[in-house]
């Protein structure tokens, strides 16, 4: 992380002399509430920050919350702004937010000029970054908000349709040039906005959906592996498919043997790869439409040993022990049991009744793979979560891979909450 910048060619208080030294020591003094900012030289809102804020900013975490403003700016939300910290050191931009917890969003720690080339640029670093990564792909996750160094935004690419989600202010304002630099950039036959989603509440937007661009006759295809899946961008689950396991649902295949199970299975993402390998596959979904959408997936592949269950998985798990059924292959990939911090010892209890009844259905040599997309669970607490679950099933559990999401889903290193997704392949003895 760079120091702050010094020097009279940084200096932003107006009228600063060319040449003239700061104060080492100057205090910080608290602004008074909804204190209009300062206009810093090129024109933009100055935003300053507390000596907390400074430290994260050193850290390299890419948001600065409220309570690390120096006063509350009267500005709409939305702006790019110039951040600085209480002496007036340059900091770098930053999207403010105004309802949100989070009020800024690092775009630069550069004196960088944020306009169209700005955007541009950091799509085309993304997408470049992708095509090294996944070489001959055509569908994955072009644009993962602050791993790629653009908060707020998301856009996933199915073949030649892109799904988009702009989430803060910062990039809903800058709807139409990303829109259309997405165009200049992929050549897509269509745009679709995926913006209908609980996180916009947090800053004062309504929920969007509907196409932004082109055409869209209806659900679209893409590959994964040998299998071709059809997806639903308008009606489908996040940007209309979980983009995010499509490499475990590769994987999946490899350890599918004899009889199978899948639990919450949405589509077939494991299911239809676990049938290119197990003998058959029981697909569990709650979802009547889901479940419609995966025996239509299955019939389109050619695969003929799915049989789809329309159930609720803990359910099914709790009867199938009851039963005594056994499997030789299961799959877990429950949504977010955790939606925050208070809800961590309820989504670990329910994490641990389904993977202990799995462990109880598996066969000695059969393997499970166990996924959590809950972020408020970190890595070593699902694994020893499935330690407990372990011994409480009385079975000897090996762990042949601890897995995340894709490579296109990079991780920040500084921003815990892009380090969401595990997914564990266990061998029950």
């Amino acid at each position: 992380m760079p120091k702050p910048t010094s020097g009279p060619r940084h200096d932003r208080r107006p009228g600063a002399p060319a040449g003239r030294k700061r104060p080492q020591h100057r205090p910080e003094v608290p602004a008074p509430d909804r204190l209009a900012p300062e206009i810093g030289p090129d024109g933009l809102p100055q935003v300053s920050i507390i000596r907390r804020g400074v430290e994260r900013w050193q850290g390299g975490h890419p948001w600065i919350y409220r309570a690390d403003l120096n006063g509350d700016p009267a500005l709409q939300g939305g702006e790019v702004v110039r951040v600085v910290d209480g002496r007036g050191w340059f900091l770098g931009k930053a999207f403010y937010s105004k309802h949100s917890k989070i009020s800024l969003r690092w775009l630069s720690y550069e004196d960088a000029l944020v306009d169209a080339d700005f955007f541009r640029q950091r799509l085309a670093q993304a997408d470049a970054m992708r095509r090294r990564a996944l070489p001959g792909e055509n569908t994955y996750r072009v644009v993962h908000g602050e791993a790629d160094l653009l908060p707020g935004l998301v856009v996933d690419r199915y073949g030649d349709t892109l799904s988009v989600q702009f989430l803060i202010p910062g990039t809903e304002q800058r709807k139409q040039l990303i829109v259309d630099l997405l165009v200049e950039l992929f050549k897509p036959r269509a745009i679709v906005n995926r913006s209908d989603v609980g996180v916009r509440a947090l800053e004062g937007l309504p929920q969007e959906k509907g196409v932004l661009y082109g055409t869209l006759p209806g659900p679209v295809a893409y590959d994964e592996g040998l299998v071709r899946v059809r997806a639903d961008l308008l009606e489908g689950q996040k940007t209309g498919a979980f983009l995010d396991q499509r490499e475990n649902h590769v994987m999946a295949s490899q350890y599918a043997f004899g009889e199978a199970l899948d639990c919450f299975s949405y589509v077939g993402g494991f299911a239809l790869q676990l049938a290119t390998r197990a003998k058959t596959v029981t697909a569990v979904e709650i979802s009547d439409q889901a479940a419609a959408q995966l025996r239509e997936n299955a019939a389109s592949n050619k695969l003929t040993n799915v049989d789809v269950v329309v159930a609720n998985a803990f359910d099914f798990l709790r009867d199938a022990v009851d039963e005594g059924r056994r499997f030789d292959t299961i799959v877990l990939d429950p949504p977010s049991f955790a939606k925050n911090k208070d809800a961590i010892e309820g989504a670990l209890r329910g994490y641990k009744e389904i993977n202990l009844r799995a462990m109880q259905l598996l066969r000695p040599g059969g393997y499970l793979i166990s996924a959590s997309c809950t972020y408020h669970i970190d890595e070593q607490m699902f694994e020893d979560m499935l330690a407990s679950a372990a011994a409480d099933a009385k079975r000897r559990v090996q762990i042949i891979e601890k897995r995340g999401a894709g490579k296109d889903h990079p991780v920040l290193l500084s921003l815990r909450e892009t380090r969401y997704l595990k997914c564990f392949v266990l061998r029950v003895l």
